[in-house]
This record gives C-alpha cells, structure tokens and sequence, in this order.
C-alpha cells in the first residue's frame, strides 16, 4: 500500500516523460511546457533510460507508456514503487488489454492515467492538452511514501453519533434494502479496493459512480467484485436493488435510482454531461437524496474536482448518512474537499476507517 501525503508546491514540478514514441515524447514535452509551473526535465525511450533519468534527475512526476521494449510499463512501475515511491500518470490505448493493464498499474501505485487520443481538430487538441496539463500537475501534488496496508487498521466506531439517521424513524422499508452511494474519481480505484475489503455488509446495495472511460468499465466491475464480498456489476436499466449487490454506473452514462412497485430500481442515462462527467457523481446522490433520503449512506472518496459535492449536500439535507475521505488519505483532496468546504458531510474520515465504522453502524 502506498500513502499519500501533500508535496509542497513553492517549486515548479518537474516532469520527466517515458515512452518508446520519441513523436508522442516531443508532444508530451511541448504541452507540458506551455504550463509555467512545470518544469519538463526531457524524456526517455525505455525502462533502463528511464531509470538512470531518474536518479540523475530526480523528477518529481512521471508519464509511463504502458507498452515499451525491453521492460513492460507495469513491470518498471512495479519496480518503482516497490524501490522510489513516486507519482505515476500512465499513458494507455483505449483497448480491452490497454484496459487490463492500466488497471493493474492503478493497483501497483499509479496516481491516474491518461488515454492515448487522436484530436481531430484544433479544439479538440487543445481540450486534450489542458486535460495532459491537468492531469500531470495535480500528481505533482502528490508525494509518495511506502507504509503498511490499510487492511491492519482495526474497525472502530467512529460514526457512532450519526446511529440514529440510519436507525431513527423515517427509515426507508423498500424492498428491505439499505443504499450506500460511492462516488469518486482520480484514485478512486486504489481507495475503492481498501473501502470494498473492509465492508461486511449484507443488508445492502451498493451504488458507485467513477470516472472512467467507457471501455475500461467492465474490466473496473469485473476487479470490484473480486475484491469485495458483494456481487458487483455494471448496472443494467430495470435492474431491482438487491441487498448483498453492487452496481456499477455504466460508461458514458448516468446512474440513478427510481422507486417502482415497492422496489428500488436502477435506471442508466445517455443524458447531458454533468460537471464535466458521465457517469457523474452528483447524479446518482441527487437521484437517491429524492428517491431514499433517510437511512441510506453517501460516500465520496478521492477525486479531482467538484463533482459529487453537490449531490452529498442533497443527500446531507435530505436526511442521509454523509461521508467523505479526509485529506490525508485522498490522492486528490478535490471533490471530497469540496464536499466538506460547503457543509455537505457528517464527517471525513481517512480511507482506514469508512469501511470499519460503516460495519459497525450497520450491523447492530
């Protein structure tokens, strides 16, 4: 397990680029360089010039190709998390196996990734370099250290004072099903597996919400059902929540819930984009703020951005159970942050201690 601590920002962030396309290093190279508060150290076209770049350079972020010669991305990645913890962006091909593979580099300690894009105009080049841009910056932010896992950390009850907003009167019946809502997105999938491990819970359904590309999102479901004791799967329309299931918001689409016949139902939206996402984090939460306010739980983790904080304020006057992943243990303190700037959480607790204190509410 890798913990997250926040890098001091007073010097600019130096990047160095690895990839076997000399072509996509002077692209990458020539984006990052427009931002005056990044410091591009150069490039190398494999592992090996990768790793004497580092040690001579000592970057403080780096791009990764996923497929290089002579050693694979995840193999270096691999190596360099286990000898110099350091923020990673992966750079991937929006394929079935690019999907795999960039999945497991988020699971060996890559902070986010970015998809190999081919602009098609003048607008949509320029799109792609901001979210380049973006992207390496708020890794930048983020300084990496070897620790022990989370998964030693012993349950607690530190959302005890919150039991009668899950207990109290007013408690949703429908269907007999408690609704815990997962919003999150850049390092969401590392803080997911840590939330999933620790969540024994079989008097619910679990809803998540997680930016992603639409490819990668059956092989994301397939790895959240592996690490959890729920049956996990992307959602389908129609599809009647069930205790002991999770539901995944599809790709390029909405998840939110409607009440039907005396059952929660899932529907899925290729409706407009909101806050710059679909999925969106604020869709699923304002969609159970309306149908299954008291009783049910949101949980926003680690993200960049806003998205979802709104929708938990929703959910936070509506009578629902609000939690947020505190700024420690977030890669990217942005949605959850917000979240907490506007008053829209119960409380913030680190990634060690949700899945625990979860348990131990919900299972008297």
């Amino acid at each position: 397990m890798i913990n997250i601590i926040k890098a001091d920002m007073a010097q600019k962030v130096k990047v160095l680029i690895v990839d076997d396309s000399e072509a996509l290093c002077l692209f990458l190279q020539r984006v990052l360089s427009r931002d005056p508060e990044l410091d591009v150290l150069g490039y190398a076209l494999d592992a090996y010039e990768a790793r004497e770049k580092i040690k001579l350079l000592q970057p403080d972020v780096i791009t990764l190709d996923v497929e290089m010669p002579r050693m694979d991305g995840l193999t270096f990645l691999r190596n360099l998390m286990r000898l110099r913890p350091m923020p990673v962006v992966m750079i991937s091909s929006l394929t079935s196996a690019g999907a795999e593979v960039t999945l497991d580099a988020l699971d060996a300690g890559a902070v986010d990734f970015m998809v190999k894009r081919h602009p098609h105009d003048d607008k949509e080049l320029e799109l792609y370099a901001w979210e380049i841009i973006k992207r390496v910056k708020q890794a930048g932010k983020i300084k990496l250290v070897a620790s022990a896992s989370v998964r030693s950390v012993t349950a607690i009850n530190g959302l005890s004072e919150f039991r009668t907003k899950v207990h109290g009167p007013g408690k949703s019946d429908t269907n007999s099903v408690r609704i815990i809502a997962v919003g999150s997105s850049t390092g969401g999938p590392e803080a997911l597996k840590h939330f999933l491990q620790g969540l024994d819970l079989k008097n619910c359904a679990l809803l998540f919400a997680q930016h992603m590309p639409e490819r990668f999102m059956d092989s994301f479901a397939s790895r959240l059902n592996s690490w959890s004791s729920f049956d996990i799967s992307i959602a389908q329309s129609g599809d009647v929540l069930e205790a002991g299931k999770g539901y995944v918001a599809p790709g390029d689409h909405h998840l939110e819930i409607i009440k039907r016949s005396g059952h929660f139902v899932a529907v899925t939206r290729k409706t407009d984009i909101v806050n710059g996402h679909r999925p969106s984090v604020d869709v699923l939460f304002n969609s159970v703020a309306k149908t299954s306010p008291a009783g049910s739980i949101g949980v926003l983790l680690t993200g960049m951005g806003e998205d979802g904080a709104a929708g938990l304020k929703e959910m936070h006057t509506a009578g629902s159970l609000t939690v947020v992943q505190d700024e420690k243990s977030s890669a990217v303190w942005g949605m959850p942050g917000k979240a907490f700037q506007i008053g829209a959480a119960d409380s913030a607790l680190s990634l060690q201690k949700i899945a625990p204190s979860l348990v131990s509410l919900l299972k008297d």
